[in-house]
């Protein structure tokens, strides 16, 4: 079974990377989507969406981090991947999941699943121009506004050299709004040879078994559980539905995380309110903590407070 870190744009960027990893039993984690256009970026700017690729493309812990492009131009995306990969990406992902109307209106992400032949071409540009021991994979959902093309898209991304897909089980349509259509994998599932790996919605170790039930997938991709609850992969390998880890060691996660470079401090105060805001849906802890610090505004301060929090 295989666990992977889900790419969350502005939520799990290498900060949130770094401390879930450390904590986490993830295979891989995927970075925040890399928007390309017209133009293949800089240095500068994959060192910051993937600074792990000064690391052998790993965060501190290990984990390899796979790089994710977004855009509808071939050559560049072409061009994109050849340079990340020989910067040290282990892996390139390709983006047909996200919903954001911005994103969508500009012909990206999600939008281009009503155009499977589209899938296909910038799946298999990405895919001839890297060299082949670098996989390249996608992420879809299950359509844009409908399922209409779900089939044609799984078959467009594998016949175009994908090693594996990673399937949302929901469409733009439906957003994030529970629940995700867990049992909607298992014809993509059955139909492909590559992999497919399951997500949406597994915030517990329960949700995970059900998820590869319904789906017929082992392999999964977390993502707002992961954040919510630090610990989840542990629980789903270890078939735990009690946290593994203490609150004090949940702390001085929180305390690493707010150690964590950030241009502005206010970003990274909003950063950290909003991890502990999702926590405290899970640990009562958290809730009563979040009410402490909800009105602080200085790093300093908060980072003291968790301090002295500890038992």
């Amino acid at each position: 079974m295989k666990l992977v870190l889900a790419p969350m744009e502005g939520l799990t960027d290498p900060i949130m990377r770094d401390v879930l990893t450390s904590v986490g039993s993830f295979d891989w984690c995927v970075t925040e989507f890399i928007r390309v256009t017209d133009s293949v970026l800089p240095d500068h700017i994959y060192h910051t969406y993937c600074p792990e690729l000064l690391n052998e493309g790993k965060t501190a812990a290990g984990t390899p981090v796979h790089v994710q492009f977004l855009g509808n131009n071939p050559e560049m995306l072409a061009a994109n991947a050849v340079k990340v990969a020989a910067m040290g990406a282990p892996a390139i992902d390709m983006n047909f999941g996200c919903p954001a109307k911005t994103v969508n209106r500009h012909r990206g992400g999600s939008v281009l699943l009503d155009e499977p032949e589209v899938v296909y071409e910038l799946v298999k540009a990405v895919r001839d121009a890297v060299p082949a021991h670098i996989p390249v994979s996608a992420k879809m959902r299950l359509g844009y506004m409908d399922r209409n093309f779900m089939m044609e898209n799984a078959h467009a991304i594998e016949d175009a050299g994908a090693a594996w897909v990673t399937v949302h089980a929901r469409t733009k349509a439906d957003g994030y709004t529970p629940p995700a259509f867990w049992d909607q994998l298992q014809p993509i599932h059955e139909a492909l040879k590559i992999n497919v790996i399951a997500n949406g919605e597994i915030w517990t170790n329960a949700d995970a078994k059900q998820c590869q039930l319904e789906s017929g997938c082992e392999d999964l991709m977390i993502g707002r559980g992961a954040v919510t609850t630090p610990d989840l992969t542990q629980c789903i390998r270890q078939n735990s539905d009690e946290p593994l880890i203490t609150w004090n060691e949940l702390l001085e996660l929180q305390i690493r995380f707010l150690n964590g470079s950030y241009k502005k401090e206010m970003n990274m105060v909003g950063r950290y309110k909003q991890w502990l805001g999702m926590m405290s849906k899970h640990y009562p802890e958290a809730k009563a903590l979040w009410d402490e610090v909800k009105r602080i505004k200085q790093l300093v301060e908060i980072t003291e407070k968790l301090k002295a929090s500890k038992n």
